[in-house]
């Protein structure tokens, strides 16, 4: 197993849409609201909001396992599919992310699952949990 990691663009964009739908459906959804449900469903099918990503993919065999994407400075989405969770694909696209940027303060607001993967790449609470369109998020912060 062969893994690589490369920044995604428009003919892959899609694929990785899927992958992160397929975990949040999973993963995040039973925490949420049908309201939190359709909002986040909204974002990531919104072509507009999608290009003003940076989106990084793992890759094995040719197929996305892993997204990162960021919106300047702010971890808008990051997830691994669930077969393979926990077995450092995580873990790699942080250390791809981190070796490309030379960003001070990294925040994200994290899902409820979320928020002990986060503490463990370094990241800090910097507000009790919030609820914004049916989304429930811890802001965090990393300072490098």
């Amino acid at each position: 197993m062969r893994m690589e990691i490369t920044r995604l663009y428009r003919s892959r964009i899609q694929e990785a849409m899927d992958l992160v739908w397929e975990t949040f459906l999973k993963f995040e959804a039973p925490e949420y609201s049908e309201e939190g449900i359709l909002t986040f469903h909204d974002f990531i099918r919104n072509e507009r909001e999608l290009e003003r990503l940076e989106i990084f993919g793992a890759e094995i065999d040719g197929a996305v396992v892993g997204v990162l994407a960021m919106r300047g400075n702010h971890i808008s989405l990051f997830f691994v599919e669930e077969k393979i969770q926990k077995q450092g694909i995580g873990r790699a696209l942080w250390n791809y992310f981190l070796a490309q940027s030379r960003t001070e303060q990294i925040t994200v607001n994290a899902s409820p699952y979320a928020v002990p993967v986060y503490e463990k790449l370094g990241f800090q609470a910097v507000d009790d949990e919030q609820l914004t369109d049916g989304i429930r998020y811890t802001p965090m912060t990393l300072n490098r």
